[in-house]
Parts: structure tokens; sequence; C-alpha cells
């Protein structure tokens, strides 16, 4: 039975999908793909189904095409092979009760020359992200991190084929039994690098001024849209403050108030605003997220170091619909089950948060029964 006096164990209609409560797995990258060819495996499949109590689950960003991987090790959904291995990575949620998203990832510069087969990464303009690291693997298997290689400015024809390419990406998720995709337009990645005025120099159709901006953003999320064949089953994640990766916009507040009209025009079933949470992270004013809710109607989700107060805050307060916790579900399995208890949360393993086998992935304890 849900728990009538807490928001947060609320039943939630997401469009036809009904959650059990209003709580979300957010996207978080692991690297555990198997290899050769990036697929989806049994472990993976396991770490997700450990968390379908969550509401909803999305699921760790994967690369539409092979351009549009920036990780080592990371899952694409682009090959048979790939789209086999997600399945059973679904079936295995849903077996568990649980629903899940795929979300989608286009890098664009947030890449490497050694992961592109020695190709040089591409962005809306020819504007490097220095100082920015991303995970590669040597000859060796051995991983690290180095900085992200020069990118290369696409030409239109290439902008349309990479619409293409999230358009069958999201015909792909749903063969492979996901309930809906989420769209990466945020962190300093692809879609990002075209909205953030910092990052974007171009001068034709999609630079300039903000419609042109965000003329790629609607393209996709619409191709998005004509994949999944609805609305509701569409997503889109966006960062207005985080400056992650190198992406700065000179106005955010007015460029994401924006991009959510924008999205509401095309009706998509929801926004999942990523607030910055770092140390000393800019601040988001509750004015802004109230701008948000103004002018996009649907279902929008926080994430951001959200502690179970703040959360039921969020509900409460009608600015937030679901409240998305990161960190705290890699280590809690049953963090649904803590939170409603006010259990202790185990601690997160950051050693064991980028590729390796099951330790630090599916190995974390859960509550006992009794306690539960």
């Amino acid at each position: 039975m849900p728990d009538t006096r807490n928001p947060l164990f609320q039943p939630y209609s997401l469009g036809s999908l009904k959650l059990p409560n209003r709580l979300v797995m957010p996207p978080m990258t692991r690297s555990r793909a198997s290899q050769p060819g990036d697929v989806p495996n049994a472990l993976m499949a396991e770490y997700y189904a450990q968390r379908a109590g969550a509401g909803l689950i999305v699921s760790e960003g994967t690369w539409i095409s092979p351009m549009g991987k920036g990780y080592a090790w990371t899952p694409g959904v682009y090959t048979p092979e790939q789209i086999a291995g997600w399945r059973k990575v679904t079936d295995t949620v849903h077996a568990a009760g649980g629903r899940i998203f795929a979300q989608l990832w286009h890098v664009g510069r947030l890449s490497h020359v050694s992961l592109l087969g020695g190709e040089q990464p591409v962005s809306s303009s020819a504007i490097q992200a220095k100082g920015v690291n991303v995970f590669v693997a040597d000859n060796d298997g051995k991983p690290g991190f180095v900085q992200a290689s020069e990118p290369r400015a696409l030409s239109i024809p290439e902008i349309h084929d990479i619409v293409e390419q999230f358009r069958q990406a999201a015909r792909n998720a749903m063969a492979a039994g996901f309930d809906g995709v989420e769209l990466h337009a945020a962190n300093g990645y692809l879609v990002n690098q075209f909205i953030d005025s910092g990052a974007n120099a171009r001068t034709d159709e999609y630079g300039g001024s903000l419609d042109n901006r965000l003329r790629f953003l609607r393209e996709v999320a619409e191709a998005l849209v004509d994949g999944t064949g609805s609305k509701d089953r569409v997503g889109i994640r966006l960062a207005p403050l985080t400056t992650l990766n190198g992406c700065v916009d000179a106005d955010p507040e007015t460029t994401y108030t924006a991009a959510a009209k924008l999205l509401a025009e095309v009706g998509v079933g929801y926004i999942h605003i990523a607030e910055a949470d770092w140390e000393d992270a800019p601040h988001m004013p509750m004015a802004f997220k109230q701008r948000l809710r103004a002018v996009y109607p649907g279902t929008l989700i926080y994430a951001g170091k959200y502690t179970s107060a703040r959360a039921v805050a969020a509900l409460e307060e009608g600015w937030a619909d679901l409240i998305a916790f990161g960190r705290p579900f890699i280590a809690n399995p049953d963090l649904p089950e803590r939170l409603r208890t006010g259990a202790m949360l185990n601690p997160t393993d950051r050693d064991t948060l980028f590729g390796g086998d099951a330790r630090g992935l599916t190995d974390y304890p859960t509550l006992p029964a009794k306690a539960a």
C-alpha cells in the first residue's frame, strides 16, 4: 500500500506508465559493458533489477552511434548485439517489477580519438573542451583519464544525419524493451554544445540566436517522439546551471526557460533537471524553478544531492513531481525502503564507480528482511 503521509511514496502517472512512488534512479555511468562490442550484460541486468523498487530507472548513458561514444566500456544501443543485451536487462528489470527508460547519448566533443577509431570528435563548433578529461583504456586494457580531443564542427548534412541516428536509437531502445527514452541534453554533451552560447560559435541556422541554438534540441526531441511512437515515452535531461565539461551559457535562465517552453510545444513527457551539486556550486533560485513550472506543464524531475526532507519539500511545494537520487542508489539497492523506514544508508565506494566487476556494483548489502 502507498504511504499516504509521505509524498515520496505516493503513486504517480507518467503518461500511461504507472509509477508506485516518486523516486527516480537517474543515469549514472558505470563502464561495465562487455568487450568487445560494448554490449550490456547479465551483471548490468542484475544491477538494475536490484534497484527495481525505484518508481522509474533511467539507464546509464547509451551511445547512439560509434561517433557518439566518449568513455571506455560504456554500452551502446546501435548494434544487434547491444539491442539484444539491453533486452536481457529490461526483461530482468520488468520481472522484478520495475520500469526503465534508456538514456540516449551522443557526447560530441567530449571524446578521444582512441575511442573513435582514430576519428576526430564532432561538435557544434571546433572548440576544444580544454581541461576536461574522458575515461579511456590503453592497449593493455588499463583504465585512465585523458584530455578530450579537439573536435571539428559538424556540417548541416551531418547534423541531419545525427537527428536520424537519434530517431533510430529510439526505435532500437523500444525494440530492446525499454519503457521509454531520455535524451541527454545536459552536462556538456552534444545537444548541450548546441544550446549553450559559450560552446556554439556557428553562424548558420544552428547558431547565433537563441532560437537557432535550440533548433537541434527541437529536431532531436521530435525525432525521439517519432521513434518511440509516443510523446509520453520521451524525457529530456537539462542542466541549466551546471557549467559541466566546459559548457557555459551567457544567460542560462532565459535560455533554459525557452528550452522548457519549446519542449512543452513538442509535448515530451518529462524534463529532468540536473542541479549543480558540487561544493560551492551555483544555486538554482526558486524563482527560476517556478518559471520552468509555469512554461512546462508536463512532469518535472529534479536531481542534485536531494535528501529525503528536501525531496518531500519539493513535492509539497509543487515545483517538482519526481525526485532523482543518484549516488545513494549506487550504494543502496533498496533505497526506497531505506528512505521510507529512515534506515542508515550504505556509503559509496568511489574506487569502484567506473569499470571492474561485481565489486561496488551488485554487492552492496540490503536491509535484512525483518528490518524491511
